[in-house]
């Protein structure tokens, strides 16, 4: 199982970012995935999962009504569309596959993580 994070890079307060996360190895309809934000010198926190099964979507409060997590089906791709973005919005976002269909945020339940990508906000 393979998963490669892109997008990430350098925005103004405000501003707009598409993530893409490109998975390999296994197939969608039977792992979540999940979008990770790892602030500087925080813990990685779950920021927003799609479900394989009826592609339900979650969200963190802080990125409830500003994200968007998305599947493309026919490339394997998965997207966090991220708007409004702030400040406190900065560090590196990773994707990972869930080891089971549906969403738990839960480190122990991941079955493999993607390297990830560098977003910053700037005020």
């Amino acid at each position: 199982v393979q998963l490669q994070a892109s997008g990430g890079g350098l925005v103004q307060s405000g501003g707009s970012l598409r993530l893409s996360c490109a998975v390999r190895g296994f197939f969608p309809d039977d792992y979540a995935v999940a979008w990770f934000h790892q602030a500087p010198g925080k813990e990685r926190e779950g920021v927003s999962c799609i479900s394989s099964r009826d592609w339900s979507t979650y969200y963190a409060d802080s990125a409830e009504g500003r994200f968007t997590i998305s599947r493309d089906n026919r490339k394997n791709i998965y997207h966090l569309q991220m708007n409004s973005l702030k400040p406190e919005d900065t560090g590196v976002y990773y994707c990972a596959a869930e080891a089971h269909y549906y969403c738990s945020f839960q480190p122990g339940d991941l079955l493999s993580w993607g390297q990830g990508t560098q977003v910053t906000v700037s005020s």
